[in-house]
């Protein structure tokens, strides 16, 4: 039978075959030893034994992994792709004692990016994210979430949106996108103003520039920073239920550095995520493991801020709950393009096994966006997305970090980065 590529001889595959592992679950990577992947056009054709699959399959091309780790592409369910300029200085700030949300107060944080992002061409919000997508591919992300969010009124945030959606056309990453106007008070409006001004103009606005834009496509997510200096409660329950009631899906920040039931109201609302989660409470880590909320933990955050607190993702599996990772790239907390840097962190200050974070990083992180029927495992009639290792062991993720162990990328059945030195066989 003849198939477009065949890749043999991993030392281990990781297939993470057999959907969302919630709980107790959580960190089954459906191992073969001496594995092998069939590809025919963009799809994975069939899995199995190095063996077999080479007895059975011709392949235009043919890919020898040397007994390398080979895995499902990482998801990135959490990113603020697009802005413009920087915050160095107020990295700087930070590590002199200055708290973010004094930072924030005295309009810095959010808002600055919301100035340096309005100010930019449409031209030049892509060239930069361009830079960083490239970043994320090389160290393996193939598919990733990507939210507006840094031009808090309708014209620059349907601008960032329309950059995604180019980025997303021009791949080879593909972003699943996600509006958030309700990410800072903008400091032309109260809060509650801006509110209004969300639910009676912008939401409605984004329905019919979508229909014209992507009506071959379901509506984007819709986001709120539930947080104190952000949006409280009451607010964040307003933009999300205009947003539910339009047809929007939905997702939330909560509980960054408080608790203000952010995490109730999106289980409530049957949100696919709920993310950050770092304070958390007892009845609402329960509620979520009894939900179809995904918890979407970044610990490159709390770390971006010197902070001991993380997600409580033990906690949240024994509740049963269905744990993901992202990265929450952004330029004021987590300029952070690796999943892999993610996988140390989670290791190290979250509890988790590396087969465990390797699980929230793929299946799980697809399962928080929406797209766990396509991506986030390899298996008979998914998208052939994947990665060789340069290691012989799953587990030198989260081992070792400040490094990049990816050495080659396939996307849709294509390679698209190779790093090996070697070529292929």
């Amino acid at each position: 039978m003849e198939v477009d590529l065949l890749l043999h001889s991993a030392s281990q595959l990781l297939t993470l075959s057999g959907g969302p592992q919630r709980g107790s679950e959580l960190g089954q990577l459906g191992i073969i030893e001496d594995g092998a992947v069939a590809i025919a056009g963009e799809r994975v054709q069939a899995i199995g034994s190095s063996d077999e699959l080479r007895e059975t399959f011709e392949p235009d091309v043919m890919i020898n992994a040397f007994g390398r780790v080979v895995m499902p592409g990482f998801v990135d369910p959490h990113t603020h792709l697009i802005w413009a300029g920087d915050r160095a200085d107020e990295f700087e700030a930070r590590a002199s004692g200055a708290t973010y949300m004094e930072i924030l107060s005295q309009g810095g944080g959010i808002l600055s990016t919301v100035r340096h992002t309005r100010a930019a061409e449409p031209s030049e919000l892509i060239a930069q994210a361009r830079l960083r997508l490239n970043r994320m591919l090389n160290h393996g992300t193939t598919t990733a979430e990507a939210k507006t969010g840094y031009g808090l009124a309708l014209e620059p945030e349907l601008r960032i949106l329309d950059a995604i959606l180019t980025l997303d056309e021009r791949g080879p990453i593909e972003l699943s996108p996600t509006f958030l106007p309700a990410h800072a008070v903008p400091a032309e409006y109260e809060a509650d103003e801006y509110v209004g001004l969300i639910c009676d103009e912008m939401l409605p606005a984004l329905v019919v520039w979508w229909g014209d834009r992507r009506s071959d496509t379901p509506l984007p997510f819709v986001d709120v920073f539930c947080e104190e200096g952000a949006f409280d409660l009451a607010q964040c329950q307003r933009v999300l239920g205009v947003a539910k009631e339009l047809g929007f899906p939905l997702k939330i920040h909560a509980d960054e550095f408080a608790s203000l039931g952010g995490t109730k109201l999106a289980i409530e609302l049957g949100a696919i995520s709920a993310d950050h989660l770092v304070h958390t409470t007892a009845n609402e880590i329960q509620m979520l493991g009894d939900s179809g909320t995904a918890a979407i933990a970044l610990p490159a955050t709390p770390f971006g801020l010197a902070e001991s607190e993380y997600t409580p993702a033990l906690k949240i599996l024994q509740a049963g709950g269905l744990l993901a990772l992202a990265s929450d790239l952004n330029p004021g907390t987590a300029w952070c393009e690796s999943m892999q840097f993610v996988i140390a962190l989670a290791t190290r200050y979250m509890g988790l096994t590396p087969a465990q974070a390797i699980a929230a990083c793929t299946v799980n992180a697809a399962a928080a966006i929406g797209r766990e029927d396509v991506v986030g495992s390899l298996e008979l009639g998914k998208q052939a997305d994947l990665l060789i290792l340069e290691v012989e062991d799953y587990r030198h993720l989260g081992y070792r970090f400040g490094t990049n162990l990816v050495q080659t990328v396939v996307k849709k059945g294509r390679i698209v980065v190779d790093r090996s030195r070697d070529g292929f066989r």
